[in-house]
C-alpha cells in the first residue's frame, strides 16, 4: 500500500509538470487541479478501470420494461405492476420470477420502488435469464390494501398477539406470483418450459408456496430467508408464532414435486437459526425433497440479509442447484 501511494504521488508530480496552470486552452486556472488529478488516476487506475468496464458491460440496462398483468386474490381482480428485464437477443429466455419480500411498515411498504435489485437481475443475466418482478398488492405502484397481513402484533412486553394467519399470507401471495407465471408463459420471448421463481423473506414463502402447486413451466425455486412473522427490532431471532409457520411449510411438502433450494444465515435478525431448519425438517417430513443450506454469518450484517449482502455464501450452492437443472454456472 505505501509503495503504492508513493507511486502515485511521483506521478502526480510528473503529470503536474507537463500540465502547467492554465496551460489548457479554454480551460479555467481552478479546473486544471482536477484535470490532472483525473490523469492521474486513469494512467494509476488503468488495469482496474478496465476490469469494472468488463463488468460494467454484465450488468442490465438500468431501464427495465414496465408491464401489468391482471391477477386475482383475495377474492378480487388486480392489475400489478412488474419490472421486466431481458437479456440480450429475441429469445425464447429461461424466465426467473422473482419476489420481494414484506416490510411491516404500511409507509414502507407503499414506497417500494425497486423489487428486485440490479446486482440479483445481473446475475440471472449472465446465466440467459430474463427476469421479471412484480409488485404485489399492497405495495408500491399496485397498491391496494395490505393482503398480506398475518393479524399478528407484538404488545409492549415484546409478547405476540393475533391470529398467525400465515396460510393467507402464503396463498395471497402465490396466487399474485402464479398469475405472473401465466403472463410469462404467454410471452413470445419466455421459454414457458423452463421458469424459475426465486424470493426473499415473504417472498422466499411465496416462491415455496407457488412451488407447491407444480405449475406448467415451472422447473424449480429458490427460497432466500423465506418466512414472515419476524421483527428484528421488538424480537430479534424470535419470530411470532414460528410453529405455526411450520405447519404451513409441512402444507407445502405434501404437494411439492420441482426441486428447490432454502437458503438461511445464523445471524438472521427475523427467525434466527433454529426456526427455518424445523419449518424445513416439516417440509421434508411431509414428503418435500429439496436442499437446505445454512450459510455461514453474513459479516457484519443482519443475515436476514443474505440476498443483498452474502453473495460469496449462496451463489456456491446455487450455482449446483442451477447446473442440477441443467443450467451452466456463468
Amino acid at each position: 500500500m505505501l509503495r503504492g501511494m508513493k507511486a502515485l504521488n511521483g506521478l502526480k508530480r510528473s503529470v503536474s509538470r507537463l500540465v502547467t496552470p492554465c496551460a489548457v486552452r479554454h480551460v479555467p486556472c481552478a479546473v486544471v487541479p482536477a484535470l490532472v488529478l483525473a490523469l492521474v488516476l486513469a494512467l494509476v487506475l488503468g488495469g482496474q478501470m478496465s476490469a469494472a468496464l468488463a463488468q460494467a458491460r454484465l450488468q442490465p440496462e438500468l431501464a427495465p420494461e414496465r408491464i401489468v398483468f391482471p391477477a386475482r386474490a383475495e377474492g378480487r381482480d388486480w392489475q400489478v405492476t412488474a419490472f421486466v428485464y431481458k437479456p440480450p437477443g429475441k429469445g425464447p429466455f429461461p424466465l426467473l420470477v422473482f419476489s420481494h419480500g414484506r416490510s411491516g411498515k404500511a409507509e414502507e411498504r407503499a414506497a417500494l420502488r425497486y423489487p428486485v435489485s440490479l446486482g440479483h437481475v445481473a446475475y440471472w443475466q449472465r446465466k440467459g435469464f430474463a427476469v421479471m418482478a412484480p409488485i404485489r398488492p399492497g405495495c408500491g405502484e399496485t397498491g391496494g390494501p395490505d393482503i398480506e397481513s398475518s393479524g399478528n402484533r407484538i404488545d409492549r412486553a415484546g409478547a405476540c398477539q393475533g391470529a398467525g394467519a400465515y396460510h393467507r399470507v402464503a396463498r395471497n401471495a402465490a396466487d399474485v406470483v402464479e398469475a405472473a407465471v401465466k403472463w410469462g408463459r404467454e410471452q413470445k420471448w419466455v421459454n414457458p418450459r423452463a421458469i424459475l421463481l426465486a424470493g426473499q423473506s415473504v417472498g422466499g414463502l411465496t416462491s415455496a408456496a407457488t412451488g407447491a402447486r407444480n405449475l406448467p413451466g415451472v422447473i424449480g425455486y429458490i427460497n432466500f430467508s423465506g418466512g414472515t412473522g419476524g421483527d428484528p427490532e421488538k424480537r430479534p431471532k424470535a419470530s411470532c408464532f414460528p410453529e405455526l409457520l411450520e405447519q404451513v411449510y409441512g402444507t407445502f411438502g405434501r404437494t411439492t414435486r420441482v426441486p428447490n433450494i432454502w437458503l438461511y444465515a445464523p445471524n438472521d435478525l427475523f427467525w434466527g437459526e433454529e426456526a427455518p431448519r424445523r419449518w424445513h425438517r416439516a417440509f421434508a417430513a411431509a414428503g418435500g425433497r429439496g436442499e437446505f443450506v445454512m450459510t455461514a454469518p453474513v459479516p457484519n450484517e443482519d443475515g436476514h440479509r443474505l440476498l443483498l449482502r452474502g453473495g460469496r455464501l449462496w451463489s456456491i450452492p446455487v450455482d449446483r442447484f442451477l447446473s442440477g437443472l441443467g443450467i451452466a454456472a456463468r
